[in-house]
């Protein structure tokens, strides 16, 4: 028994860091700030007399919607708004509440014996550019009557992302990424008061990677300096950053290569004609956390530039595929995406709009001065008139097959070719019928 307390003695003495470390909650919990003192970045809007800090100090608290990347303290931001005036604070996350979930809160804040003039309860609401159409319409009486005080983060345009009523309720602020001095202050701070590294005498030789490796992110900064901690490294440089995150980081990163590597094989996957490995990178991105809306944009871009006038009902279900994916969400958005992706890979392909727009926007730049026919002009007054224009207009309708032969480029300009058919049915059809139009431009193949 004596040898038995002796062991564990020991084993408790040689781990008693190991375990410590491993019951407190992560770096970045344990150094979540408590006020705008402790709060890193952002001085646009925190700083003295910027719009936060007098919204704070002047206790005239109204709603507003936190826009930026992840990690630059979106969610802790509003946490210390509500707890330095006292107010009641409830949260919710757009990717599991729903209007239920919204109309409880919102009943219960009324309810609430805290809810008086002055003192109106808080409602987070965590990437809200994932609710619904129907669940941000819930949200619209209570921010205006003032039941609530709505904060709303996103790291989506909300222009874009949030309805019209509810976004004229709130005002807009742009966070931004942290930039390095941010960066050092927040190391400085863990490694002097954060109850675990202080104790650990830790040196950073060089904070390079750490900085670069954290992209502006708060959070990611914390968790990498932990991770490399954690490996038993007291001195740290960038070597020991490299090495720790090569075996420990998260291989696909929203902001990062592992993120445009996969979005790229993608795209070139549909635009391949291989509906096996374009379903399987939609697979892979919607399993790492990939925002549906961003598949979705980019399978419309993918509609008109790659599949084009190839398949012109591509573009149609792209269209209809975003907006069912913008209103339903995960996990549902999946079968659309599925859907529209299948579909686009299987099509065939055509860039001939992209590169007409292209080839236009080249010609157009350099004859921008370039005279509009006197015939191709309006003519909505006498002096117009008198000044020829309008004159020898010929109305397409008036002629046979309804076309009239009549060039409408200036006469700089007048036979460039800039829409040039590919070779498909959907386009065979639209050179058969140009060059009954115009068989000087579009000869018979």
């Amino acid at each position: 028994m004596v040898i038995f307390k002796k062991l564990l003695g020991n084993f408790a003495a040689m781990n008693d860091d190991n375990i410590r470390s491993r019951m407190l909650p992560p770096l970045p919990e344990r150094l979540r700030p408590r006020n705008l003192d402790e709060y890193a970045g952002q001085k646009h809007l925190i700083g003295q007399g910027c719009v936060i800090r007098n919204m704070i100090e002047s206790g005239n608290l109204t709603s507003f919607i936190l826009w930026g990347p992840p990690g630059v303290g979106k969610t802790t931001l509003s946490r210390i708004v509500a707890s330095t005036l006292g107010r009641e604070f409830y949260t919710l996350s757009a990717v599991s509440a729903g209007v239920k979930e919204v109309r409880e809160v919102i009943d219960k804040a009324r309810s609430n014996s805290l809810f008086s003039a002055g003192n109106t309860p808080v409602l987070f609401i965590d990437e809200i550019h994932r609710f619904s159409k129907s669940q941000q319409d819930a949200l619209l009486g209570a921010a205006e009557d003032g039941t609530i005080v709505l904060i709303g983060a996103t790291t989506e345009n909300p222009s874009f992302e949030v309805i019209s009523p509810l976004l004229s309720r709130c005002q807009v602020f742009v966070l931004k990424p942290l930039d390095k001095s941010d960066l050092q202050w927040l190391l400085d701070r863990a490694l002097r008061e954060d109850i675990v590294l202080k104790e650990k005498n830790i040196q950073v030789k060089e904070n390079e990677a750490l900085f670069r490796y954290s992209g502006g992110d708060a959070r990611k900064l914390l968790n990498i300096l932990e991770i490399v901690v954690n490996a038993g490294h007291t001195v740290i440089d960038n070597a020991a950053v490299a090495s720790c995150l090569q075996e420990n980081i998260a291989i696909y990163d929203k902001k990062g290569e592992m993120h445009y590597d996969t979005i790229s094989a993608f795209i070139k996957s549909v635009r391949g004609s291989d509906p096996n490995a374009a379903i399987y990178y939609l697979a892979r991105m919607l399993n790492a956390g990939e925002d549906p809306v961003f598949i979705a944009r980019r399978l419309c871009i993918l509609a008109s530039e790659d599949v084009g006038l190839a398949n012109p009902n591509a573009m149609l279900l792209a269209n209809s595929c975003f907006q069912i994916v913008h209103n339903i969400g995960m996990p549902e958005a999946r079968i659309p995406l599925a859907e529209c992706t299948i579909y686009l890979a299987s099509s065939p392909k055509s860039n001939s709009a992209y590169m007409a727009i292209n080839n236009a926007l080249e010609i157009a730049e350099k004859t921008q001065s370039a005279p509009v026919p006197l015939y191709l002009r309006n003519a909505p007054t006498k002096l117009l008139e008198e000044l020829g224009y309008g004159d020898g207009y010929k109305y397409a309708h008036d002629y046979p097959g309804h076309f009239a032969d009549l060039e409408f480029l200036p006469d700089e300009l007048r036979g460039r070719v800039i829409y040039e058919p590919q070779e498909n049915s959907q386009e065979d059809r639209l050179r058969s019928y140009l060059s009954a139009c115009w068989p000087k431009y579009y000869p018979k193949k």
